[in-house]
């Protein structure tokens, strides 16, 4: 057949499923047309009838009817994102190799879509394709409202070990909170159970167990804190939570300190919760770190407090 050709199966693909190998490199190709193709035989794999579910493996060759039409969709979605909005989200790179990229997000920018959110980083992954013949995925969330660290996975394998290593706990992150009030102690774990009320978590004896582990940076006085929190497990608005229920909330917390911040208008309206750094030691195999610097507004309200923080 005229215009046939024989695409090799990269090792970045090898263990995908036949019809999402057609999605990423064919999106405009409908699954009911993928299904007559493949039951008439004008697809084949290494030579053979297959079907949608085969998962392929590095180095098979697949025989492709003429197909170029089909992957146009993919150009169109990539022209949606504006120039100014491809600039803006490649502004926040801090890293990038074959694997990963990390992101230092600003306060404000949510990472996925949702109720009245139409500007978000998983809308604007397209940007962040680079030299990739893929975009980026998602593989762990941190809040609109705080900023800091968020690693993409630049492949599927690496996809499947973040998503893995973050579900388990098994690469540690380090966030630095900005707060009102002084720990009693100036290190320790809080241990408490969490569950949902309304809009907020709180400590509850039919909650979720989960533990942060905190250490005091430096301290103004009884008033203000600088607390580094590690947390141990993964719940919603965990940090947060816990350092209210000690009498610490996050200065500029709208959910978790109430009216009261009103009183630190000297201070910028934002939440001042940065996830700081990821320990990635058991993606590579080596010591690994990667640190995201503190927002200007941040550092700045550090001294405006008396708190001294040298990253």
């Amino acid at each position: 057949m005229s215009g046939v050709s024989i695409v090799k199966i990269k090792q970045e693909d090898d263990g995908m499923r036949l019809n999402r190998w057609f999605l990423k490199y064919y999106p405009g190709l409908g699954l009911g047309r993928l299904n007559k193709l493949l039951r008439t035989k004008q697809i084949k794999l290494d030579g053979k009838k297959t079907d949608t579910s085969a998962k392929v493996s590095a180095g098979q060759e697949l025989r492709l009817p003429p197909l170029d039409n089909e992957k146009e969709i993919a150009v169109v979605k990539k022209n949606q994102i504006s120039d100014k909005d491809a600039a803006f989200i490649r502004s926040l790179v801090i890293f990038k190799d074959e694997n990963i990229i990390a992101l230092n997000k600003p306060s404000g920018l949510a990472v996925q879509g949702g109720t009245n959110t139409r500007r978000h980083v998983d809308g604007l992954l397209e940007a962040l394709k680079f030299e990739a013949g893929e975009k980026p995925k998602l593989v762990h969330r941190i809040d609109k409202n705080t900023s800091g660290l968020l690693i993409l996975a630049r492949n599927r394998k690496t996809a499947e070990q973040l998503t893995k290593a973050f579900r388990e706990h098994l690469l540690p992150k380090t966030y630095l909170a900005f707060c009102a009030g002084v720990p009693r102690q100036k290190n320790g774990v809080i241990k408490s159970r969490l569950e949902k009320s309304g809009e907020k978590m709180i400590v509850g004896e039919e909650g979720k167990e989960a533990e942060t582990e905190y250490r005091v940076i430096d301290a103004a006085g009884n008033k203000f804190s600088l607390i580094e929190a590690c947390p141990l497990t993964g719940r919603t608005h965990q940090i947060r939570a816990h350092l209210e229920s000690i009498n610490c909330p996050i200065v500029g917390d709208d959910k978790y300190f109430g009216t009261e911040r009103r009183r630190y208008s000297l201070f910028a309206d934002k939440l001042h919760l940065h996830s700081y750094k990821i320990n990635l030691s058991s993606l590579y195999n080596k010591k690994s770190e990667i640190t995201a610097v503190l927002p200007d507004y941040f550092r700045e309200d550090l001294s405006a407090a008396g708190i001294t923080f040298k990253e």
